[in-house]
């Protein structure tokens, strides 16, 4: 055979054994089925529950405020006293209920020592399709970023103290439409006895 023959097919070789190994290599794995799944985000209440319709908070010590919406689906307060609400303020404490992060669950603990054996706060919210869910509130934990928190299903979970804090702050702050002003109790006048006109020292008396 001539060299140049040799030479050319030599190089088919190479190019063959080159097209082979390129296409039956091992492929890498797929980074997207070797990661870790993103931690689900969970919360206190779920899009399943609904709109709340109605959120009842009372405390140990007695405190208890509530608003509702009524038949128009405007909210009022209901308690401790009723009367209409602002709505933004109503509304922006709808909205915190959804937004009530769990932090961690905490699967053994001693219910004295969380303060849910005598839970500090009992939180009772209604939903849409006549869904209704009470949670128990308990002390902060040590490191105050939350709450014990007995959740509806019974198990004990820590919530974000901000989430907490803002539908506590009802109770000491119910959201009222208008604060109102006291009246002025009215008060009467004495009247004052009418003096008598003296009489003149020197007058000759009427016989």
């Amino acid at each position: 055979m001539r060299s140049s023959t040799i030479i050319y097919l030599l190089f088919f070789l190479v190019l063959a054994g080159a097209y082979y190994y390129l296409n039956n290599r091992d492929q890498p794995a797929d980074i997207s089925l070797t990661l870790e799944p993103t931690t689900e985000l969970k919360y206190l209440f779920t899009e399943k529950d609904g709109t709340p319709t109605s959120i009842h908070i009372e405390s140990k010590r007695g405190e208890v405020v509530e608003i509702a919406r009524d038949a128009d689906n405007a909210w009022v307060i209901t308690q401790p006293q009723e009367a209409k609400a602002d709505q933004g303020s109503a509304e922006a404490a709808a909205s915190q209920v959804t937004t009530m992060q769990i932090l961690d669950t905490i699967p053994d603990v001693d219910l004295e020592v969380v303060g849910l054996s005598d839970p500090e706060y009992t939180i009772t919210i209604k939903f849409t399709g006549n869904v209704e869910r009470n949670v128990q509130i308990g002390v902060i934990t040590p490191t105050e970023s939350g709450y014990y928190v007995r959740n509806a299903n019974g198990d004990i979970v820590i919530i974000s103290r901000s989430s907490v804090d803002a539908l506590l702050g009802l109770l000491t702050n119910p959201p009222y439409l208008e604060t109102p002003t006291p009246s002025p109790i009215p008060t009467e006048t004495p009247l004052l006895p009418t003096p008598e006109p003296a009489r003149p020292s020197n007058a000759t008396p009427t016989p």
